[in-house]
């Protein structure tokens, strides 16, 4: 068997076992009950026996379900008006499971609580969100500063209009030159941590890694809780109460609706009652029935705040799945079908109200008519058209602004000398030699990749530089530094994909040492790896300099497809000048819970030279993935049951039979136990989904009464500290201060009024949900009712998830090699790649 690298050839045959390969499809929202009967009565075959029996698919739904887990819809052009007419979930929302419901819990968002030392000393403890937002505070102006004193640096086409407006605006406040007040007034800043030096932002006082052991290890890992707003008053949230039920709404509301809309929550929402829609999870139709009941004869379908709040709306719904910005032609489609008489004035309400902003990209009619010399023809001329008219909501427009400012800074300034770098074979040394010379890189490949970056961090730091390694989640990081520390141990062995595998199995098998942060030695490759939020929070890696920039010379961010927009613009204002930045990652996977595709417009401007690894994911899994990668589902060979396929004819028999792979085949024939097993869908809904099968599977892994608010010591779960972060954990039990959570060895205790929004069952993920994440085995479902969903990057990235064991529940035949081979993900509408292309030399005069 020949392993061949991801892009460039097909990949060999297939299972002999596996008569078809069919596979499965997603199942719809219709919420059906776990088959808990059919769960119970489990098979005693081994995956050698259960794969042998073929089977037809049954009947099948075609009915979009509401939790799919495709991020984008099959029809981009009429997304707006989709997201307009169905209470449809978008995938960004299922990754961060609470992004849209209809009934958020009681209470503001709470910082986490986290467990102190018996012998630390007492004091204040910020969450890493927490610290994150308030270091980007006190550090934001001194960039801005020091990017203001530096020539300008040309990074495509700019901001205008309002939109200009309201960025020098921003500007204006963060560089100095105005207060804040004098645009509106500022909220209450969160308290800024203490910073000494390089010392990590959420340490209160400086002190040595030995000084405070237990906490920091605790923060090195702890996922963040969602940052908590101002504090609103009771008589606030009573007020609103009131307001609430006069309108017929739920009163449990009130809490959520006065931290959004302040103190003035009650007043606002009497005179705005459309105001309701910033509430996620509220409906056109509910906000209209609210402000009929409140307004009477004075409310209508033409209403001027009906209008902008349903741009509003529009927009936040397409930045759920991903984009930062909507043609105004598909928001006043979905606003005519809202039935706002006239869309058009509608959008231009809602700019005038600051709640859009109308951004316009690439070249404009009347500017290439004015360019143009007096008399002169230009045939060619009548055949460019002015770039479409695009709406956007001002964090993204201006986090997009930011980054692709950012990103020309680190091409534009001169890299640090760092001596003679170290010359290694293939497309290690290629990646080397490319950063050697430039201060913005991407590298491409799958698993077996991280050999290349890890070596790139090794030969720095021979060289001195401060290097590090970022993931996105625990469970990266730790396959990071598993790579690491593989490669200090052989260095020739670690490079190879052999080598790079098996480290990354022994990561997934022993998670021994995951809580690895700060405290250890600089000198251990390990401690090279942290997470992103760890280190934009100071919890992780180097700290800050004394201009509040990121300690470090060198940045490696691993699974860069899951950076969103708005993450990106913080971290690489964090870089100093000088700084080397490598966007590394599989372009191939579901991109990010949040809004924006970084990394897809990195390599779409080609701001910057691109590595593509040749280095393999070795074995049938991997050959399989590569693959599905180009189109092409092949047969692969799997001598050792590496990839199984499970026909079944409906949702009850593949449930049946998740159940049994989980815990009884896959442990007996592979040797993999359930905790290391992780069962993938496309969607939280329908008889199929994670809501079923997690039932199922509780009841046979865990069974419990559920008395901690359905959850029970034990049981496996996803903790969403915010939207669109999953962050995997088992309950350790409960008491006054809430459920007690182990999330990667690390203590994690999530307020009592927050379990219900943030905590799920987790034996089952959605693919969005368990991007950036590895396990032993895995077991991907495809039920007869979810075909709709499915698409080559969520079969790509769902299959890549196993390290040793994949099996494929499938049920609805050609439906899988169709979706490999056609169905490619729907393109995000953003604006960085436009942004990070150079700006058109003028012609002299």
């Amino acid at each position: 068997m020949t392993a061949h690298p991801r892009g460039e050839t097909p990949v060999p045959p297939a299972d002999p076992e596996t008569a078809d390969t069919a596979a499965g499809t997603p199942d719809d929202d219709t919420a059906a009950a776990p088959p808990d009967a059919q769960a119970a009565q489990h098979d005693t075959g081994t995956v050698e026996t259960m794969d042998t029996d073929a089977r037809t698919d049954a009947e099948t739904t075609t009915d979009p379900q509401d939790e799919a887990d495709g991020t984008d819809p099959q029809d981009q052009e009429g997304e707006a008006a989709e997201a307009a007419s169905t209470a449809e979930e978008g995938e960004a929302g299922e990754a961060g499971e609470t992004a849209a419901v209809a009934e958020p819990a009681d209470g503001e968002a709470n910082a986490e609580s986290a467990e102190a030392a018996p012998d630390a000393p007492a004091v204040p403890q910020l969450s890493e969100a927490q610290a994150e937002l308030a270091a980007q505070r006190e550090f934001r102006a001194k960039i801005e500063q020091r990017k203001a004193e530096k020539a300008a640096i040309a990074a495509g086409s700019k901001l205008s209009g309002t939109a200009a407006d309201l960025m020098a605006a921003v500007r204006a406040v963060e560089s100095g030159a105005k207060p804040s007040a004098a645009f509106t007034a500022a909220p209450t800043p969160a308290p800024a941590p203490p910073r000494a030096g390089s010392a990590p932002v959420a340490a209160p006082v400086q002190a040595s890694p030995a000084a405070v052991p237990a906490q920091a290890a605790q923060t090195a890992s702890a996922p963040p809780a969602p940052t908590a707003g101002a504090v609103v008053a009771p008589e606030t949230v009573a007020d609103v109460r009131s307001v609430l039920t006069a309108g017929g709404a739920p009163d449990s509301l009130a809490p959520e609706v006065a931290g959004a809309l302040g103190d003035r929550a009650a007043q606002a929402l009497r005179e705005d009652p459309w105001l309701l829609l910033s509430v996620p999870g509220t409906l056109p139709e509910q906000a209209d029935g609210f402000a009929r009941a409140l307004l009477g004869a004075e409310c209508g379908p033409a209403d001027g705040r009906r209008a902008a709040a349903l741009v509003g709306w529009l927009l936040e719904r397409a930045a759920l799945k991903g984009h930062t910005a909507v043609t105004t032609d598909q928001i006043c489609k979905a606003l005519a079908g809202l039935g706002v008489p006239d869309p058009a004035e509608a959008v231009a309400h809602a700019v005038a109200e600051g709640v859009a902003l109308a951004l316009q990209d690439g070249p404009e009619a009347e500017d290439t008519a004015e360019e143009a010399p007096e008399g002169a023809e230009d045939p060619a001329a009548e055949a460019v058209e002015p770039a479409p008219a695009l709406l956007g909501l001002d964090r993204y427009a201006m986090a997009e602004e930011s980054l692709a400012e950012g990103l020309a800074r680190l091409v534009n300034s001169p890299v640090q000398d760092a001596g003679e770098w170290e010359l290694l074979p293939g497309s290690a040394g290629d990646l080397v030699r490319a950063v050697a010379g430039h201060g913005l890189v991407a590298h491409t490949g799958g698993e077996a990749s991280r050999a290349e970056p890890a070596a790139l961090l090794a030969a720095a730091h021979r060289l001195g530089l401060r290097a590090y390694a970022a993931t996105h989640s625990a469970d990266g990081r730790d396959r990071v530094a598993a790579v690491l520390r593989a490669r200090a141990a052989d260095p020739a062995g670690a490079a190879g994909a052999a080598g790079a595998a098996g480290a990354a199995k022994d990561a997934a098998e022993d998670s021994e040492g995951a809580t690895a942060g700060t405290e250890g030695s600089e000198g251990t490759d390990g401690t090279w790896a942290v997470t992103l939020s760890g280190l934009l929070s100071g919890a992780e890696g180097p700290g800050r300099d004394a201009d509040g920039a990121l300690d470090l010379d060198l940045l490696v961010v691993f699974d860069a497809p899951q950076l969103d927009v708005e993450t990106g613009a913080v971290l690489v204002e964090a870089l100093p000048d000088g700084a080397r930045l490598v966007l590394a990652g599989d372009p191939g996977v579901l991109p990010s819970a949040g809004a924006g595709q970084v990394f897809v417009d990195v390599l779409g401007a080609r701001a910057c030279p691109q590595v593509a690894s040749r280095t393999p994911d070795p074995g049938p899994i991997g050959e399989l993935v590569s693959g599905i990668g180009i189109g092409e589902l092949n047969q692969v060979e799997a001598p050792e049951k590496e990839v199984v396929i499970v026909p079944v004819r409906d949702a009850g028999e593949a449930v049946h039979r998740t159940v049994q792979l989980v815990a009884d085949s896959v442990p007996r024939a592979i040797g993999v136990p359930p905790e290391h097993t992780q069962v993938i869908t496309p969607g939280h809904g329908g008889s199929a989904g994670t809501r079923a099968l997690n039932a199922a599977l509780k009841q046979r892994l865990n069974p419990g009464p559920g008395r901690f608010g359905g959850f029970d010591p034990g049981d496996r779960i996803a903790y969403v500290p915010v939207p669109g972060r999953t962050v995997p954990g088992t309950v350790r039990g409960a008491d006054a201060d809430g459920l007690r959570l182990d999330c990667s060895g690390v203590p994690v205790v999530v307020p009592k009024e927050r379990v219900e929004a943030s905590v799920r069952h987790a034996w089952a993920l959605t693919a969005h949900q368990a991007a950036g994440m590895r396990w032993p085995a895995v077991v991907v479902v495809l039920p007869g009712d979810a075909a709709q969903a499915l698409s080559r990057a969520w079969v790509y990235t769902a299959f890549g998830r196993g390290e040793r064991h994949l099996s494929v529940v499938h049920g609805v035949d050609q439906a899988l090699p169709r979706a490999v081979a056609e169905v490619v993900a729907q393109p995000r509408t953003t604006r960085l790649a436009e942004l990070l292309r150079p700006a058109p030399a003028e012609a002299p005069a």
